[in-house]
């Protein structure tokens, strides 16, 4: 993700930063936690409570490592295809590049499943690219697995799935990267 051939981390973090300025919020939880790219922007004098969930062990023993001083830092290892997930609800779930390796079925009643009343859902898509692969070839060979499991999600349909599930757009932006790629991004509120 941090190769200069992806260069996808710096863009995924700063987005994530974007969500805890514009929506300020005292609890969040990062779907796809993975290292804890981006947890460096969390204000713990505002955001108590961070929820990291991931299905690789290694990877929330990394976040851990990297932030050992994050107040309220959790972390939780599940499989969002698969899991439920039986945690308090929190005022912002995150969730980047998450739907196009686990789906939007279950995996996505398990991101609203933690949405608080009031609170939001930040969700980053990569949308589709004219001369681009899905996934970007890499040095790393172990990438090229990546690919058997990865699926564009459309933002409107997402947008169309949350609606029916209570949860309204707020905001929505389109980031271009420097590869040619882009990222969009959009933040649902739940009302109910």
């Amino acid at each position: 993700m941090g190769s200069e051939a992806v260069n996808q981390l710096a863009p995924l973090a700063d987005l994530f930063g974007e969500a805890l300025a514009r929506l300020r919020p005292r609890s969040v939880a990062v779907l796809g936690v993975a290292g804890g790219n981006g947890l460096e922007h969390v204000d713990s004098t505002l955001t108590t409570r961070v929820v990291g969930v991931d299905v690789n062990p290694e990877y929330l023993s990394a976040t851990k490592a990297r932030f050992p001083d994050l107040r309220g830092l959790e972390l939780h290892c599940a499989d969002l295809e698969r899991d439920t997930l039986n945690l308090e609800p929190v005022a912002l779930v995150h969730a980047a590049l998450l739907f196009e390796h686990a789906g939007t079925g279950r995996c996505l009643d398990s991101a609203v499943s933690l949405v608080a009343v009031g609170g939001h859902l930040s969700v980053v898509l990569q949308l589709p690219s004219n001369g681009h692969e899905a996934v970007t070839p890499t040095a790393y060979t172990s990438m090229t697995t990546l690919a058997d499991d990865f699926a564009l999600v459309d933002p409107h349909h997402l947008r169309r799935q949350l609606a029916q599930r209570g949860l309204r757009l707020t905001h929505q932006a389109r980031r271009t990267l420097s590869t040619g790629k882009a990222f969009w991004s959009g933040y649902f509120e739940r009302s109910d």
